[in-house]
């Protein structure tokens, strides 16, 4: 959430950076402004009778004391004034302050500098991509093909089960799941993550603090008789490890990563572009989060970003690296960087990991503080990177190690899935 003082000390700057984010509501800012004035001017109305009153009533117990109880009694009608004034400012105070914040949560963060202009996907920079697009022989397949002719996973099975983007996972490909799972995991642990295993299920103050809700409230499998939501990825528990939490700036960075399970309901319709492994309802994940200094969370985003390059690059995975534009960004982002593999047999682009600094945005919401060694707080940054998702990850795998003779598996999985080719 952005921070009032912040608006109102840079107003035509936060205007022009929710400009690159093509925000609809940015004329929302002057009302905020006036509101801001209004709400400034009552509380000091509110201080003032606060001030009168405690005078009255020291002054009404120095006259009782003296035995002038009409002049007390005389005061006693103005204090009673005050109070009933007062009933009436706090009223209108509460009511300023909940038109403030219900315009706060609705705009997103602001753009870093280096976010480049641009509205959709296709205006994206390309700032880096590495390795070869391997050449397949003649008759290689998308990997749906591969799936069906190798019975690695059931679609049809997920869905009787439960409904489309269901996969069920069998044989090897169970087996090549939890593997790559094990090494993402044990990649980050070398990397010096601490690993940690959340609860699936968030509650609506989880959501908020992260910015999925009210923002994706529509995206996410909602529990309505607990009021609880499916977890659309793991960072949405583990950055909620720091709610209403004061940190120690000597404890900073703290590096978390999970693997859980994740919900989504846009998974969106059927289609070449999304068939198969390319857009799922559930899907596995594992993901890296970060609790930062904000001197120094652009360096570690960096940090980061190698981090899932060294993934790509030892899966042996031709990949490109996207800086997204502000069109394209999530709500509370405010650098983001898109890694995507190239899917051979279907000609394109996937991704498999974004990778972002959401700055205080998040910290604000949460509450996350650190604790100054001048003894005062100030907001957290936190940040959080896929690394890696699965499907698209698998999906390429297939596709880009297919052979005449089987798939190949990558080197660096054998060792986790007891297996160097997948055959019929």
């Amino acid at each position: 959430m952005l921070q009032i003082n912040f608006i109102r000390e840079n107003t035509e700057l936060v205007k022009q950076k929710l400009a690159k984010k093509h925000v609809k509501n940015i004329d929302d800012i002057d009302n905020l402004i006036r509101l801001d004035e209004e709400k400034r001017s009552v509380q000091q109305v509110a201080e003032s009778n606060q001030a009168e009153a405690n005078q009255l009533a020291k002054k009404i117990g120095e006259l009782m004391k003296s035995g002038q109880k009409e002049e007390a009694e005389k005061l006693k009608v103005r204090t009673a004034e005050i109070k009933e004034s007062s009933k009436t400012i706090e009223e209108n105070l509460k009511k300023l302050e909940d038109d403030i914040y219900n315009i706060l949560v609705s705009f997103p963060n602001l753009p870093a500098d280096i976010v480049p202009e641009g509205k959709t996907p296709e205006e994206n920079l390309n700032v880096y991509q590495h390795g070869e697009i391997p050449n397949l022989y003649e008759g290689a397949v998308p990997h749906w093909d591969l799936i069906k002719k190798y019975d690695l996973i059931d679609f049809e099975l997920g869905n009787k089960i439960t409904g489309a983007g269901f996969p069920v996972y069998k044989g090897k490909g169970a087996r090549m799941q939890r593997g790559m799972i094990n090494f993402f995991l044990d990649e980050a642990i070398k990397a010096g993550y601490h690993e940690i295993m959340p609860p699936l299920l968030v509650n609506a103050d989880s959501g908020f603090g992260t910015g999925q809700l009210p923002d994706k409230e529509g995206q996410m499998y909602h529990s309505t008789v607990d009021d609880l939501y499916l977890i659309p990825t793991a960072e949405v528990p583990i950055t909620n490890l720091y709610r209403d939490v004061i940190l120690r700036e000597e404890d900073l960075p703290i590096k978390n990563a999970g693997y859980t399970p994740c919900f989504r309901r846009e998974a969106g319709a059927w289609g070449a572009h999304v068939r198969g492994l390319n857009r799922l309802h559930q899907f596995d994940k594992v993901e890296i989060v970060q609790i930062a200094h904000p001197d120094y969370s652009y360096e570690i985003l960096e940090d980061m970003v190698k981090h899932v390059q060294g993934l790509l690059e030892k899966l042996e995975l031709p990949y490109r690296i996207l800086r997204l534009c502000g069109g394209d960004m999530s709500f509370s982002s405010a650098l983001t960087y898109d890694f995507e593999t190239y899917s051979t047999a279907q000609g394109r682009w996937l991704e498999v990991s974004s990778t972002s600094n959401f700055e205080s945005f998040q910290a604000n919401r949460l509450k996350c503080r650190i604790k100054g060694k001048d003894g005062k707080n100030y907001l957290a940054h936190t940040l959080n990177g896929s690394a890696l998702a699965l499907p698209r990850i698998l999906a390429t795998i297939l596709e880009n190690n297919q052979t005449t003779e089987g798939i190949r598996v990558p080197k660096v999985l054998v060792p986790y899935v007891g297996f160097d080719m997948i055959t019929l």
